[in-house]
């Protein structure tokens, strides 16, 4: 009896995976959008003082006399503004996320892991301690210019390590991080500025009124001008050798994004205090379902980084009502539960 040659198996190739397309996308957009809208609307009339949108509308057509003129007042003074913010703040963070991650080519990066938003909070401590009296604008300076050679001491010591795999990057980023927040609440302990220090490092909306948050508008401005330079963004996250290869200035184009990072940062920080790892939670879930391009996945980072900013905020103020549970300390559980699954994932060698 003769054996017939075994027919060679051919490996069944994957199905290919379901990308959207460009109608669907934008279909999935305007949906989100409407849900940050939503939120949006929820977040007016939310908080201790009892607030309807009736109340709103009987004030507006003067039903309601005085009562209806301190409606007004709760709601123009304090929750139009107080969401306003909430939105700048997480659209202007959760972009610059996304810009430390293309820059530096690693998912664990953003200003809260590469000791940037420590950097602005001992840059805020030395502008008061030496000139108190200073302006906001000149807070936000001094707290950009620590951000900024927080950023550049980041990246210098990045260069010294022998070993830069995706893990060490982040982790180098925290002890750095650690060890500014160390100084900066020694300095503060001697200075008598420790209740300070924790209003600064703790991102809180509470006291968002009416001529306390407008200087959110500068990060939005900042966001807008990342938005501009995406293309250029996208092409130095492929590396200085293609960069250069295709006739872009690296160095310029890194000393822009580290510029608007540490702006950005610096004055989230002012304003609000640190809202920790946003950054790092919304450009990785972006990436994982557009891909890098920063012209394609900005839109999209800027708009759930706002919803997730907007949804914490809510739950902090109704999770212990009236009580309100800081904003940072929400995401920073959402974000560091999120930090800890990334890590932990089996193909995070290759995120």
């Amino acid at each position: 009896m003769t054996l017939a040659p075994a027919r060679p198996v051919t490996p069944t190739a994957p199905a290919p995976t379901a990308t959207p397309t460009r109608g669907g996308r934008r279909v999935a957009f305007g949906w989100a959008v409407a849900c940050v809208v939503a939120l949006s609307v929820v977040s007016l009339f939310v908080g201790v003082s009892a607030l309807s949108p009736g109340d709103v509308l009987a004030a507006l057509t003067g039903a309601s006399g005085a009562a209806g003129r301190d409606d007004l007042v709760v709601l123009l003074v304090s929750r139009v503004p107080r969401t306003v913010a909430v939105l700048l703040a997480g659209t202007g963070m959760a972009v610059a996320g996304m810009l430390m991650q293309v820059l530096v080519r690693n998912r664990f990066v953003e200003p809260s892991t590469a000791g940037t938003v420590e950097s602005a909070v001992l840059g805020i401590l030395v502008v008061t301690l030496v000139a108190p009296g200073a302006p906001l604008m000149a807070k936000m300076g001094v707290a950009a210019a620590f951000a900024l050679a927080g950023t550049a001491l980041f990246l210098r010591v990045l260069r010294a390590v022998p070993l830069r795999s995706v893990l060490v990057v982040p982790l180098v980023g925290l002890m750095l991080g650690g060890v500014i927040s160390a100084a900066t609440t020694f300095v503060a302990y001697r200075t008598d500025l420790l209740q300070s220090l924790g209003a600064w490092t703790t991102g809180d909306f509470s006291g968002v009124l009416r001529g306390r948050y407008e200087l959110l508008w500068v990060a939005f401005a900042l966001t807008l001008v990342a938005y501009l330079a995406a293309d250029r963004f996208t092409v130095a996250g492929m590396g200085r050798d293609v960069a250069t290869t295709l006739g872009l200035s690296y160095r310029a184009v890194m000393n822009l994004g580290l510029v608007l990072v540490s702006l950005v940062s610096a004055v989230v920080v002012v304003t609000v205090g640190i809202v920790p790892f946003l950054g790092l939670v919304v450009p990785n879930v972006v990436s994982r379902l557009l891909g890098d391009d920063v012209r394609r996945t900005a839109p999209w980072v800027a708009v759930l980084g706002a919803g997730l900013v907007l949804v914490c905020d809510l739950v902090g103020r109704v999770v212990r009502y009236p009580y309100e549970v800081p904003v940072g300390v929400v995401v920073g559980v959402v974000g560091s539960v999120a930090l800890l699954h990334l890590l932990l994932r089996r193909d995070a060698r290759v995120a």
